[in-house]
């Protein structure tokens, strides 16, 4: 999830300006709005912004956008990257002080969503509203609002995609595929991964498609950490012990762009034809895949929306008013309903690669 310096750069100012200029609008079409969530506070007063490791593009230019927008809206802002470890301790350090600094809201992009429910019960104790960003904080009453893209709606343009780009290769089935999903410490990877079977499985069970491996279950899918080298490990494997006759793999499901590029160097490596491989994210390198006519397709989830969404919710928050909400019956973090602000992802492909990029500066000019 990244875009890079000069596209963070870009962005920081049209952010700013669409927290501000946006902020007094209390009707947004599909939402709920009231007042009197809380008394609110200072314009001032310090926000906190806690994400994970610098993982992915959009991580990094999320943590730009947080630190001029917050900045440019009037608010103190402490923008916090747990380290480079796949633990938690360095995020739930990270939480503890901010709620010791006094931050009036927290907002947090999990590095393991099971594992923060005493941080967010010691913000809540403080006063502090806490955000989930990006990633639903499981197990606690403790969280306030959900903000991110439709992350079902993903899975589902990824499984689409899959057997959109495998009957364009192949017009008639039976389709070979194998089946990637994210680490296991992020909520999202379930939620993606049971979006798209929600459309591959009723193919799976009339045997149009089939899973060479066999391996269809998350827990056999699943990359640690979301790691590109972890990917790569796993489709060399399958190679070798599913793909080394005569066998053809039709697709692989990938659930981001870091692993899709890394599955497809695991194929070229191997000799074979590269497979229809989906992502998500719209990285750089993705894209100019995709436009290569390697990777097939992606999601494009603009964090400067987001980010924008976000400064949005903490300024409502600020005047003591209820954030807009769009949802509030899809994101049941096992002790509670999270009321949640959805926006719509959109898949890319080839095809439409120059419309969905026209408005960004930085892959704008990839697709022409």
């Amino acid at each position: 999830m990244r875009r890079g310096i000069i596209r963070g750069i870009a962005a920081v100012g049209a952010v700013a300006l669409l927290g501000l200029g946006t902020a007094c609008s209390n009707h947004r079409e599909g939402s709920t709005s009231g007042s009197g969530d809380a008394k609110g506070f200072a314009k001032n007063s310090l926000v906190g912004v806690a994400l994970p490791a610098k993982t992915s593009e959009n991580w990094v230019l999320a943590g730009d956008l947080f630190t001029n927008g917050l900045k440019s809206a009037g608010f103190k802002a402490d923008v916090q990257y747990a380290g480079a470890s796949t633990t938690v301790a360095d995020q739930q350090a990270q939480i503890s002080s901010m709620v010791t600094k006094g931050a009036k809201v927290i907002v947090i992009g999990a590095t393991d969503a099971s594992q923060l429910a005493t941080q967010v019960a010691a913000a809540k104790q403080a006063g502090a509203k806490v955000i989930a960003y990006d990633r639903l904080i499981t197990n606690t009453k403790d969280v306030d609002y959900y903000i991110a893209f439709d992350n079902y709606k993903v899975g589902q343009l990824q499984g689409q995609a899959l057997i959109n780009g495998m009957k364009a290769k192949k017009p008639k089935g039976p389709w070979t595929i194998e089946l990637f999903s994210g680490s296991p410490d992020d909520n999202n990877s379930k939620v993606f991964f049971d979006g798209a079977m929600s459309v591959l499985k009723p193919l799976i069970d009339k045997g149009d498609i089939v899973v060479g491996s066999g391996q269809t279950a998350i827990k056999q899918t699943a990359i640690q950490g979301w790691k590109a080298e972890n990917a790569q490990s796993r489709m060399d494997s399958l190679l070798t012990s599913t793909y080394n006759g005569k066998k053809k793999l039709d697709g692989v499901l990938s659930p981001n762009d870091t692993l899709a590029r890394a599955i497809i160097t695991s194929v070229k490596g191997a000799g074979k034809p590269v497979p229809v491989v989906t992502g998500q994210d719209s990285e750089v390198e993705s894209v100019k895949s995709i436009m290569a006519g390697e990777q097939y397709s992606t999601i494009n989830k603009d964090t400067r929306k987001l980010v924008a969404e976000t400064i949005k919710m903490v300024q409502s928050l600020q005047k003591g008013d209820k954030p807009q909400i769009n949802d509030t019956k899809s994101y049941d973090n096992g002790s509670k309903i999270v009321p949640s602000y959805l926006l719509p992802p959109v898949i890319v492909t080839k095809e439409n690669a120059a419309e969905a990029y026209a408005n960004d500066p930085q892959l704008a000019p990839l697709t022409k």
